[in-house]
């Protein structure tokens, strides 16, 4: 067989259990996620789970993980959680609103949050999509819909349910929503969550994201989310991926924002197998401000892949990207990122950079940053670094009786805090300072011997 053959033999796999399931997928969702479900399959059909032929997935071969054999979550599960379990593992425990997520479903047994402010919305997209349509169906696939990439169209398709929250226009949401999202099973599993965050017209949010495994098993979870920041909103998205080694993940992020925004996304990637974040943002409206932070930790056989696209589609916009990896033993990390100035985006302000650290010979990283820029009055820069830990700093530590492991871990620790210090809530800034060092000191967590890899 053909790696050709082989290709049209796992999108094959993919449409037959779409058309197989489709009655299921339909009663276990709503009509808003139903719609759209024909014209997904169709997408998908057309370019199939991608490989590295595929120019944006050519430092990640997505064929090898979807090629596998797991149980496909068509229908919700119930089971009972205890969220103090999660807890006591890494999954860092806040001053927050707390909703969890296990296997890509609302959990039934969530308590209602019932001191937010008065409008405020947060709960089962699902639910939310039956109960309250009028919240959904502007925004719901209006982002992903754009996209060609076929594990979005792939998403689309099989979506049943995730997160939703809406923040009305004028509204400050003080205290951070945290969403727990664990995978928990006796078997290898596929889930599919779809997540859907809009935030009004001058309004302020947080929402805290901490992916989790409970069970030492393969999983592959297939996650997008589209998220609308409002003229003048204030937006913040933090993401923790502290799986288990065996635990894959595609995460698709789409931001679209209006004039006068303010964005923050921070992504930290503690552990896990194969991890693909993409995170697109459209800057739609003028003035608008998006700060993108993301950091890695790898080791072993990890793969960690971040892409970014920012669509500069208007004038006096301000994007800054600043993504750091720490590879150690045989990982292997990837960097892409894109800009797109548009014609008449003038006053643009775009800049990009990606630092990483090899500790030793047989990690690799690729990187591969992007300018398209088609105005000529604009500020943009981007850069990359791989290298291996500076030696004389390593030696001026040395040189005042620190020892080697203690002067590398300060050193790395250095490295990482420049992400880490954009982080706008103290509390979890602390927390992920401590997590990153946890890390470096390869003091894994250890619940359900998740790590056992």
């Amino acid at each position: 067989m053909t790696l050709t053959a082989n290709k049209v033999a796992l999108s094959e796999k993919y449409t037959e259990l779409f058309h197989a399931n489709r009655s299921l997928l339909d009663e276990g969702s709503s009509d808003l996620l139903n719609r759209m479900r024909d014209i997904a399959i169709k997408r998908f059909e057309k370019v199939g789970i991608p490989g590295f032929k595929n120019e944006n997935y050519k430092y990640t071969n997505l064929e090898r993980i979807f090629g596998k054999s797991f149980r496909h979550l068509l229908e919700y599960q119930p089971v009972d959680v205890d969220l103090n379990e999660a807890f006591r593992c890494d999954v860092p425990q806040l001053d927050t609103d707390v909703v969890l997520l296990v296997n890509g479903w609302y959990y039934a047994k969530n308590q209602p949050l019932n001191n937010l402010p008065k409008g405020v919305v947060v709960g089962s997209l699902k639910q939310v999509a039956n109960e309250q349509p009028e919240l959904v169906k502007d925004y719901l696939n209006r982002q992903a819909g754009l996209s060609d990439d076929p594990i979005v169209a792939l998403n689309t398709a099989f979506a049943q349910d995730g997160f939703f929250m809406y923040v009305p226009d004028q509204v400050v949401v003080e205290k951070p929503i945290q969403v727990i999202n664990l995978m928990r099973a006796e078997e290898p599993v596929f889930a599919t969550q779809r997540n859907l965050i809009i935030a009004g017209k001058n309004s302020q949010a947080k929402v805290i994201f901490c992916d989790h495994t409970m069970n030492p098993v393969d999983f592959l979870t297939n996650s997008v989310t589209e998220v609308f920041v409002g003229q003048d909103a204030v937006l913040d998205i933090y993401t923790i991926q502290n799986q288990n080694n065996q635990a894959n993940s595609v995460n698709s992020s789409f931001f679209r924002q209006e004039a006068n925004s303010n964005l923050l996304s921070s992504v930290a990637t503690l552990h896990g197998g194969l991890i693909r974040n993409n995170l697109k943002v459209e800057m739609a409206g003028e003035h608008a401000e998006a700060n993108l932070y993301g950091m890695s930790f790898t080791d072993k056989n990890q793969h960690v892949d971040n892409f970014t696209n920012i669509e500069h589609a208007v004038p006096n916009c301000l994007s800054n990207q600043v993504y750091k990896n720490v590879l150690d033993e045989d990982s292997v990390g990837a960097f892409t990122g894109r800009i797109h100035v548009v014609r008449d985006a003038q006053k643009t302000n775009a800049f990009q950079r990606n630092n990483n650290v090899l500790l030793t010979d047989s990690a690799k990283m690729n990187t591969k940053p992007q300018l398209i820029i088609d105005a000529d009055d604009v500020k943009c820069s981007h850069g990359a670094t791989i290298g291996q830990i500076d030696e004389e700093a390593l030696f001026y530590l040395r040189a005042r009786c620190i020892g080697e492991a203690d002067a590398r871990m300060m050193l790395m620790n250095a490295f990482a805090h420049e992400v880490v210090q954009n982080i706008r809530v103290e509390p979890l800034r602390d927390r992920i300072d401590e997590l990153v060092e946890k890390r470096l000191r390869g003091e894994l967590a250890r619940c359900h011997a998740c790590d056992k890899n």
